[in-house]
């Protein structure tokens, strides 16, 4: 077994320089109106660029943060949609197609209030848009930002 650091993945590399990337063009906006407007418009714009699948959960999972917390801002975050509260990221989306992964991901920060107990899970796997998936991140949603 090789015992060298082999660096980051072009994957990796390539989601550092899409957070360079958004962190630069959300400075040079002006207003805070302005700068919620364009982040919103381009975390569409990144889910519109998605695959079919991933794309339909992204939908799905925007569709309920909005709807369930208004309250989180949509923004980019590494180059996938995510949705902070008072500056602080609560939760993002991770397409498949970003890793590479066989399903795409909805994941929790430490702003997120899932605590239950000394463990809790912070991240989900999204594999269908079903009802009861749409349920199921309306109810995390909503009881990260209680």
């Amino acid at each position: 077994m090789s015992t060298t650091y082999e660096g980051f993945s072009a994957e990796e590399k390539a989601a550092m320089k899409e957070h360079a990337q958004d962190m630069k063009k959300a400075a040079r906006r002006s207003s805070a109106a302005d700068k919620a407007a364009a982040a919103e418009q381009d975390v569409i714009a990144k889910i519109a660029e998605m695959s079919d699948e991933d794309r339909a959960l992204a939908e799905l999972v925007h569709t309920v943060v909005k709807a369930n917390a208004p309250m989180l801002a949509p923004k980019l975050w590494y180059g996938q949609p995510a949705y902070a509260l008072d500056g602080k990221l609560v939760c993002f989306f991770q397409p498949a197609a970003k890793f590479k992964t066989r399903y795409a991901t909805l994941g929790f920060n430490d702003a997120a209030r899932l605590d239950d107990g000394a463990m809790w899970a912070t991240a989900f796997a999204l594999t269908a848009a079903t009802p009861d998936v749409e349920q199921r991140i309306a109810d995390l949603v909503k009881q990260a930002v209680s």
